[in-house]
Parts: structure tokens; sequence; C-alpha cells
């Protein structure tokens, strides 16, 4: 989510802070973290030390050095050229398209708990609810990028943040008055008990809950003392995601006993079990709607902010017209419905999975697969930059020289190969039915959604849109 600022003003650290923690805290990536149980902490520090510290380093660093409109897109397309930065914003915002209808499948779950709990398994009431909220959330978008940015930031305040601080205060109390819980706080309960690799895969969600830092990174250029405030405010908002990330799953796990855990539903069913044993009852309607509220406006916010990325590099590669329409009030109204006709496929597959808790798994590991290969692409430019653009002013550079962002690039790229391999093997708390058609629609998914940047560029007319030179500053 952008903020426009006013000419000569600079982004304050709380500012900084607040853009980061509503671009990455979200409540559909609790229940999958809760399947470990206390272990969470384990897979959650592992994370931020493998993965996210390494994203933070790298984003601070690029978006100091060029911090101009495209992002990612722009990064990747100075390291590597046109070809490979557009496949990086098509990777980007395809694996949103393949993640809406996951985050549309938790609002439909807790429509569910609503009306009917039991609805949470009917595949057509699911479908309904989902297609519906995400039309409608899409239908905003082409209102114009006030209407959208009102629906987000109200969203993610008050239907994100507070919901997952709230659940994890519940959890606090619950403890401090001895109430029994379905997990122990012990030394040998927090390194995980992994008798096989299937154990493991959950952990590609996990860091899938820990990416989205590369959309806010791009303010950097904003703060008065990039060297100073943008690393302080990335610290402080990595820990006080962390914390939200953590503690919110570990209430969930006291609560909700691991063999009743759902992907789908999981997050409500703790509030409830709360709720009822505090003689709250009455609260469940209001955290209900507040957590719709959040959903709808994290969609929101990640619905249009990759299409308008999308939106750059399709007039910059001179792609097909449906990737450049915009609409009276300047929206990628092409792009907008064109990934809403993806999503409407996409979301057939809860009549091929067994469960709707199988088909949200699918759709949620796919999407992490191909957001994995796009930061991949992302710490791969980090390098390449260093050496090709090595004179390019950076207010923020990762310490250690070439060593340094060899060391931090470096990791980052194994984390990600190593979950892209884990996300082939489906989790033994999930059931998927068939492997093979497990890991078909994997493969298949991946490249069908990884094929069509190397087919428009067949098609693309020659040369640039307007792009003559690379975008950098030199020292």
């Amino acid at each position: 989510m952008k903020l426009e600022l006013s000419k000569g003003k600079a982004l304050s650290v709380f500012t900084l802070v607040m853009i980061n923690v509503i671009a990455i805290d979200n409540l559909r990536s609790l229940t999958a973290g809760a399947e470990y149980g206390f272990a969470l902490v384990f897979f959650y520090i592992l994370g931020a030390i493998l993965f996210f510290i390494p994203t933070i380093l790298v984003t601070a660093e690029l978006a100091t050095g060029w911090p101009t409109a495209g992002g990612v897109y722009v990064w990747v397309r100075e390291a590597f050229g046109l070809r490979l930065g557009f496949l990086t914003i098509w990777l980007q915002w395809i694996y949103n398209v393949v993640w809406y209808p996951t985050i549309f499948t938790f609002v439909a779950g807790i429509v569910a708990y609503l009306i009917d709990p039991s609805l949470v398994e009917n595949k057509y009431f699911m479908l309904t609810v989902i297609l519906t909220a995400f039309w409608s959330v899409t239908i905003l978008n082409c209102l114009g990028l006030k209407a959208s940015s009102v629906l987000s930031v109200i969203g993610a305040i008050i239907g994100t943040i507070l919901p997952m601080i709230f659940i994890a205060v519940l959890g606090f109390v619950w403890i401090y008055l001895d109430k029994p819980s379905h997990i122990q706080f012990t030394a040998k309960d927090f390194f995980p008990n992994i008798t096989s690799a299937h154990d493991l895969a959950f952990l590609t969600n996990i860091l899938f809950g820990l990416m989205g830092i590369e959309m806010s990174a791009v303010h950097a250029g904003d703060v008065k003392n990039p060297n100073r405030d943008f690393p302080r405010a990335l610290i402080i908002s990595g820990l006080i995601i962390m914390a939200t990330l953590v503690f919110a799953c570990l209430a969930i796990t006291i609560v909700v006993p691991k063999n009743e855990l759902t992907l789908v539903s999981g997050l409500i069913d703790a509030f409830g079990i709360f709720f009822n044993a505090y003689h709250m009852s009455w609260c469940i309607p209001i955290i209900a709607l507040l957590i719709i509220l959040g959903s709808m406006g994290s969609a929101s916010t990640w619905i249009l902010g990759p299409a308008r990325g999308m939106l750059i590099a399709g007039e910059d590669n001179k792609l097909p017209a449906i990737f450049v329409r915009r609409n009276k009030n300047d929206m990628p109204i092409g792009i907008l419905l064109l990934q809403g006709i993806i999503v409407t496929v996409l979301c057939m597959v809860f009549f091929v999975m067994p469960s709707v808790n199988s088909s949200y798994w699918v759709l949620s590991n796919l999407t992490a697969q191909l957001a994995l290969i796009f930061y991949i692409l992302l710490f791969a430019a980090a390098i390449r930059l260093r050496y090709k653009h090595g004179n390019v002013k950076r207010a923020y550079r990762i310490p250690g020289g070439k060593f340094g962002i060899w060391t931090v690039c470096g990791v980052g790229i194994m984390t990600c190969l190593l979950a892209i391999i884990l996300g082939f093997l489906p989790p033994s708390q999930v059931s998927v039915g068939n492997v093979f058609q497990y890991e078909a629609i994997l493969i298949l998914g991946i490249v069908i959604c990884g094929l069509p940047p190397f087919l428009l560029n067949r098609y693309k007319k020659p040369g640039l849109n307007g792009v003559k030179e690379p975008i950098y500053q030199k020292t």
C-alpha cells in the first residue's frame, strides 16, 4: 500500500513501520503455522534468519538505490534486461492471482461459521461466497484508487492487526488463568519432531506469511535520513510482524486440538473457544465481521498493487492492449478483468480435490511456489546490480562488500530452493487424495502460470515505450 506524500514531506519511522506491518501481517497464514504447535516458534525464527531478514536487507538496498515507480520490475530489469524484468513482475502478479481464491476461501469460511459451520465443507456454498466477494472487491478497485485505499487502510488496521493482537492477548490470559492447553511450552516441544520430509511441507506457507516487504520498501527514497531511519523502521516492523504472527499462532494452538485444526476456519474456531470460555459469546459475530473486513481490505490492496505493476510493465514492453487498458478512473481495467477470469477458473479446483481444506492447501502451496521463484530472481538481481551498477548511490548497502551481498542473497536463494522442493511433498496433516494428482496439479500450475511471459514476448511490438536509459542514480 503506497502512501501519497506532499512535495518535500518525509516519511517518519512510525509511518514506515505501519506500512511494513500492514503489508505483511495477515490472518490467513496463522492456521498453517499453528499446525506445528509450539515448534512454530522454531520455524518462524528459522524463517526470519534464512528468508525474512535477507529479504529486508535486499529490498532496503535496492529501494534506496532505485526509488522509482515499478519497484521489483525496475530492479530486475536493470539487472537482467526487459525479458526477465517482465517475468519477475508477471510472477508477482500471477502468484497473487492464485492467492486470491485462498484469501476469499478464508472469508467464506468465516461466513460459513456465522451461518452454519458445516457449510465450510459445502463446495457450492464456498464457491458462491468466494466468487461474490472477489468480484465485489474487483469492482470496487475499478472505481479508483481512493475507493480501494479506504477499504485497505481500515481493513488492515481494524480487521487484521487488531484481531491478531486480540487473540494473542486472549492466549496470554488463558495461560495466566492456568486453563488447559493442547501444547506444552518445553524445550523438547520447541524443536520439531520430524518423522519424514512431509512434516516440513507447511514450511513453504510459513515463508509465504513473511513475504511482501518489497511492496513497501519502495518508500525508502521518501525518508529524510534513509541510512539511519529506514533500517530502524525495518527492524522495528520486523519485530512487530514476528511477534504478532508467533503469538497469534500460539493462541490458536493452545485451544484448538491439532487433529481438529482446519486451514480454513482454524482462526475463528479459536476465537469461538476463547469467547465461550470467557462468557463473551456475543463477541463472536463482531470479531468475525472484523476478520472479514480485514481480509477484504488485504485482498483489495494486493488485487490492485501487482495489477498496477503489470500495467507499467505492459506499457514498457509494448504488450497486447488488454495489459495496458485503463478506465476513466485510471485503473488497469484490462488486467483486473483478466485476473478475475483466471481466479474464477482457478476456483474450479474445489471440484477436483477431495475437500475444501485440501483445495485451500493446493492453491496456497501453488501460490508459495510461484512466489519463491519470484524471490530467487529478486535475490539474484541484487547480486547482479552490485556488479553491473556498483556505482549507483544507495542510502543503505548490505555490509561486507561483495562477500556480504553473496552471503545474504545466497542464503535467501538456497532457502527458496529448499522450500520449493518441500512444497511438492503433500503434508501429512492434510488429506490431498492421490499424491500423483496433487503433484501433477502443482507442476501443471507452475508451467501454465510461468509460460505466458515467454509467449507474450513473441507477440509484443519491437522497442520500448519511452524507456531509453536505465533508471539509476550515479554517485
